[in-house]
């Protein structure tokens, strides 16, 4: 409105420019690991919002008309000449109810037609069937003077609440990379860069405007929601920018009167300059998120004691947490060392001593009393840290007993190069219990069952040393890798015939 325009075109390109986009925002929140961080499920939420509150934008728009409608297809079926005929109050009456038709319908008529298709087993006619539903839900919004976009939308939304939706996304998913391109080529194409060249400066002041003033807003918000600083700040970075939906929405608008072709060229440029700076908004933001936590950490002194402790653990999560726990419980004491700030403040606030230190650190493993210590934990989850505390550990403190837990097969094959021998990967005890478990359940006897789970850890470390031999050489590894299982067979096999052996009289 401060531009000149009037309320109702206004309104309209605010409810168009509010909408982001999930395509984009949520492949590069994947593709950058932020999806579970509070940011990624604060705008996956939003986002989900915003497509369902797309049906009721659509059925408003044709509310907010003032300019002359724009026919430049001339091609109407009788179903929407009758439509243009009717006030334009009616048309947003006229569009609720025919969403509300399709989905009514489609839920009635898809359950008995994919139930059927199940039946056959063939996979290509779930496929087909889904990809017929779909168009032929468009052609006949098309047919009522709406858009096909909506028809689409809401075909999905009735598909999405099949009890086949699962399957139906699985045959679904290779269509949606080619079809989503094929869209974004084709907002490409509706771009006039004859209109972009003339008036560069207002697109390019529009664009500036839109992520600062959305921006803002959602900063705002995302505080007052209880979101940290840092994660309102990625949140608001993701969500700025305009989304696909504007383009349907445009769509709309244009032929309805709602906007002139003038102010719909523009936004048009303006959205899609917006949606293809989102990834570079969302990584930006992402660094600065990384180089203040860099600083906090860096500006937060280390506070670590020497408590006289035969044991220092480094790291107090999940698993430095348990192993803290037990040797506490026969009173053995233990210094712990942690970086995670939020984790030190919670068990200091329940009454575990923990300190704040890095452990790859041998002044502040010195001040945690590692020279008088006997046995040092790395509990941590970061591979390459454990290696640098192990080098650090080695150089200034080598008489202390190292024990090492490892998240995976692969880094078991790292921490013995360097040497060390008391490597626990954290998933093993675990599976071989719930293994002694099923065997009980499935007949054979506790005993038994412990004893074929001892056999199978023991046999397992010896393949991982010997394996861990030949994995630079990946040609041999694979040879090793592939008589693995049966190498194990015999093993066990042997070693379950020798006892059985030894208990015979």
């Amino acid at each position: 409105m401060v531009l000149g325009l009037a309320w109702q075109p206004a309104l309209a390109v605010g409810l168009i420019l509010s909408l982001s986009s999930t395509a984009i925002i949520l492949q590069t929140l994947t593709e950058r690991g932020l999806m579970r961080t509070e940011a990624g499920k604060g705008s996956f939420a939003v986002l989900l919002f915003q497509d369902i509150a797309v049906i009721p934008i659509i059925a408003a728009l044709p509310l907010l008309a003032i300019y002359p409608e724009i026919h430049n297809d001339g091609n109407h079926g009788s179903v929407g000449e009758i439509l243009a005929h009717l006030p334009r109050w009616a048309h947003g009456l006229s569009t609720l109810g025919a969403v509300l038709a399709v989905v009514f319908l489609t839920r009635w008529l898809s359950r008995p037609v994919f139930r059927m298709i199940a039946a056959t087993r063939q996979r290509e006619a779930f496929t087909a069937t889904a990809l017929v539903l779909v168009i032929g839900v468009a052609i006949l919004m098309n047919m009522v003077g709406l858009s096909p976009a909506l028809g689409a939308f809401v075909a999905g939304v009735v598909l999405a609440s099949s009890e086949y939706r699962h399957e139906l996304e699985s045959d679904l998913a290779p269509f949606k990379g080619l079809l989503l391109g094929i869209f974004f080529i084709g907002v490409g194409m509706g771009i006039d860069f004859g209109h972009v060249g003339e008036n560069v400066f207002s697109v390019l002041g529009l664009t500036v405007g839109l992520l600062v003033l959305k921006g803002g807003v959602l900063l705002v918000l995302a505080h007052f929601n209880g979101l940290k600083k840092d994660s309102s700040f990625l949140f608001a970075c993701s969500m700025a920018a305009g989304g696909e939906f504007a383009f349907v929405l445009l769509g709309i608008a244009l032929p309805s009167g709602v906007l002139t072709l003038e102010t719909g060229r523009t936004l048009t440029a303006v959205v899609a300059i917006s949606m293809a700076l989102t990834p570079v908004l969302i990584i930006v933001s992402q660094r600065i998120a990384c180089r203040k936590d860099e600083k906090s950490e860096s500006s937060r002194e280390a506070d670590v004691e020497d408590e006289e402790s035969p044991v220092i653990i480094c790291g107090f999560g999940r698993y430095g947490h348990t192993v803290g726990r037990l040797l506490r419980t026969q009173g053995i004491a233990c210094t712990v060392l942690d970086r995670d700030e939020d984790q030190i403040d919670l068990l200091r606030s329940i009454g575990v001593p923990v300190f704040y230190g890095d452990a790859s650190r041998p002044d502040l493993l010195a001040a945690a009393g590692a020279a008088k210590a006997k046995i040092l934990v790395v509990a941590l989850k970061d591979g390459d840290v454990v290696s640098h505390i192990v080098h650090t550990v080695r150089h200034s403190f080598p008489h202390l007993k190292l024990y090492l837990r490892a998240h995976s097969r692969l880094e078991a094959y790292e921490f013995l190069d360097l040497g060390e021998e008391n490597i626990y990967r954290e998933t093993l005890d675990s599976s071989l219990v719930m293994g002694v478990d099923i065997m009980s359940d499935l007949g054979i006897t506790r005993d038994k069952a412990e004893k074929i789970a001892c056999h199978y850890r023991k046999n397992d470390e010896r393949i991982v040393r010997e394996m861990a031999k030949h994995r630079h050489d990946r040609k041999e590894y694979i040879s090793r890798a592939k008589d693995y299982t049966q190498t194990l067979d015999e093993l066990m096999r042997r070693d379950l015939d020798e006892d059985a052996t030894q208990k015979d009289p």
